[in-house]
Parts: structure tokens; C-alpha cells; sequence
């Protein structure tokens, strides 16, 4: 079943794909195996898409027809400032905490980045990603 919003530009239909991305947010944070990491901390980037029908707000121009953005970078802040082991860890956190704060997400795919991580050799990034 196809719903569609009409206004004077077009029919928008919920059945479309979309999407919300949120690129590059950089935190300083204390994630880390190695106890150095946890003390020192280390820069971090993360990326998200989320899937959610905002065909709404394409007509209504309305903020409750869509995610905000500022809630969804404060809730990957948030999470981003508890320390952990591991980035799936965090990564796991974070999409959690999303998909539990905003049930309307039908998808999506979140990439941590921990900046030149402590293994040897010209390694710029290390990245963990989930998709769902």
C-alpha cells in the first residue's frame, strides 16, 4: 500500500527510500584496549545514515516529521563520552541508544573511526560499521 501527500509541486509517496546522513561528527574520547588509550584518549569520527519516512515533512516543513538532527548527534555524543574497550562496543551502544530513541528508524549504517590508532605501521583510521 502506497500513501501519497499531494501540494501544489508533487506527490510524495511513503514508499520511497529515504535517508537522514550525518557525516564526520569528531569527538576526543578514552576508547581503547590498551590502558594508554583509556588514560590519554585518542580522536574518534562517526558517520551515520538512518532510514526513516520523512515524506511528511517534505510537505509540512515540520520538525516532527523527521528526526531532528541535534537530538541524533547529542544521543551519539552522549554515547561517544562513556568510555570502552572496544569501537564495536561503542558502535553497538550508539545504535541502540538511536533505534531506542527514535523507533521510526527502519534502518541504517553507523561508522566509528578511531583516528591513528596505536598498531604499528602508517595506519591513518581504523573503522567499525553496522548496518541494520
Amino acid at each position: 500500500h502506497t500513501r501519497c501527500l499531494s501540494d501544489w509541486s508533487s506527490d510524495v509517496c511513503s514508499s520511497d527510500l529515504y535517508s537522514i546522513h550525518i557525516g564526520a561528527l569528531r569527538f576526543y574520547a578514552h576508547h581503547g584496549v590498551l590502558p594508554q588509550e583509556q588514560k590519554v584518549g585518542n580522536y574518534f569520527k562517526v558517520e551515520t545514515t538512518l532510514y526513516t519516512d520523512f515524506s511528511r515533512a517534505l510537505v509540512t516543513d515540520e520538525l516532527t516529521d523527521t528526526l531532528n538532527y541535534a537530538d541524533v548527534c547529542k544521543i551519539i555524543s552522549d554515547e561517544m563520552a562513556i568510555p570502552s574497550r572496544l569501537l564495536e562496543h561503542v558502535a553497538g551502544r550508539i545504535t541502540n541508544s538511536l533505534r531506542s530513541h527514535y523507533p521510526q528508524i527502519t534502518g541504517g549504517r553507523l561508522i566509528v573511526t578511531k583516528e591513528k590508532p596505536p598498531i604499528p605501521g602508517d595506519i591513518r583510521d581504523v573503522s567499525v560499521i553496522v548496518e541494520w
